[in-house]
């Protein structure tokens, strides 16, 4: 049987902190309005999953599947702005 205590160094050599990087931030940032604007449209179909959704329930999801295509496009012309300057805008 082989001992695998000499390939340890190398398997332990990166610790892992479990924390996100600044890189894996921003995008979160970035990508933040359409993130809120999803959970806003799952709140108002969840609240009518038990029920016959009222006029103003068929409003609420209208409404919040207007701002998740909003922010939606938003994100994605805001990402081609950045990939055609070819940095940051």
């Amino acid at each position: 049987m082989k001992s695998i205590a000499a390939l340890q160094a190398v398997v332990t050599a990166t610790p892992f902190d479990g924390e996100p990087s600044n890189a894996e931030l921003d995008a979160i940032e970035t990508e933040m309005p359409a993130i809120l604007a999803d959970v806003v449209l799952l709140d108002a179909q969840i609240m009518t999953i038990d029920r016959m959704p009222s006029e103003l329930d068929e409003r609420r999801i209208r409404r919040a599947r207007r701002r998740v295509l909003a922010a939606r496009r938003e994100l994605a012309n805001r990402s081609a702005v950045v990939s055609l300057s070819g940095g940051a805008a």
